[in-house]
């Protein structure tokens, strides 16, 4: 081989792989896609069909009228040989002949609508079910994609970040110990308060049996026994 169609070999390769990339980097978008290109495809089928369904009911209908004109001559040529005239009952009979060629004909397009009409429902049932399974999984690959973006968004946060998560830690610490030191200062406010304050005095008072005692229900019963 030579040097030149190497390289134009290597071209086709390099090709090929930016062609699969690009296929596999746009798979999601290409598989969504495709799921809509066949719910048209079936809605035109169905279009279809209802044009061979048609048809079919046209077919019936003129086979229904040939047979009620095989009826209605078969009765003409009754008629004439019932009065001697074999001549006219031949050419009712000739008329007759030509009706049932035509039936047969018509019957047999009627079949083939039917035969058609059939085998259509069944493969448009059959998409239909296959498109709701593409959806359901698109749906399942859509979530999978995301989880799976998410959690490498995460790793890569995590692994190229650890200085932020550190600052993040320090500010953190930084707000409880202010927070700390705040509590701290409001309980050593509460306690000065009750060493220093009037409430503290009269408890040490009451203590040591100094200053007004707090009547009970017991001396004022001693006391009203004395009056």
């Amino acid at each position: 081989m030579s040097i030149f169609k190497k390289i134009l070999t290597a071209i086709r390769g390099g090709a090929t792989e930016v062609g699969e990339a690009i296929v596999d980097a746009n798979s999601t978008r290409i598989f969504e896609q495709e799921i809509r290109d066949a719910e048209n495809h079936l809605t035109k089928a169905k279009r279809d069909l209802t044009d061979v369904m048609a048809k079919q009911m046209a077919a019936a209908r003129e086979i229904e009228r040939l047979k009620r004109e095989v009826t209605e001559h078969e009765g003409y040529a009754t008629q004439a040989l019932e009065k001697g005239n074999e001549a006219l009952a031949l050419e009712v009979a000739e008329k007759i002949a030509s009706l049932e060629h035509e039936l047969a004909d018509q019957q047999g397009a009627h079949d083939q609508f039917a035969t058609n009409v059939t085998r259509l429902k069944d493969l448009i049932k059959k998409s239909e079910r296959q498109v709701t399974e593409y959806k359901r999984q698109l749906s399942m690959v859509k979530t999978t994609d995301s989880v799976q973006k998410a959690t490498a968004a995460i790793t890569d946060n995590f692994s190229s970040s650890n200085g932020k998560l550190l600052n993040a830690k320090e500010s953190l610490e930084r707000i409880k110990a202010k927070q700390q030191s705040f509590d701290d200062r409001m309980k050593a406010a509460e306690q000065l308060e009750s060493e220093t304050g009037d409430s503290s005095l009269e408890a040490k008072l009451k203590e040591a049996g100094i200053g007004a005692k707090e009547s009970d229900a017991s001396a004022v019963l001693a006391r009203l026994k004395k009056q």
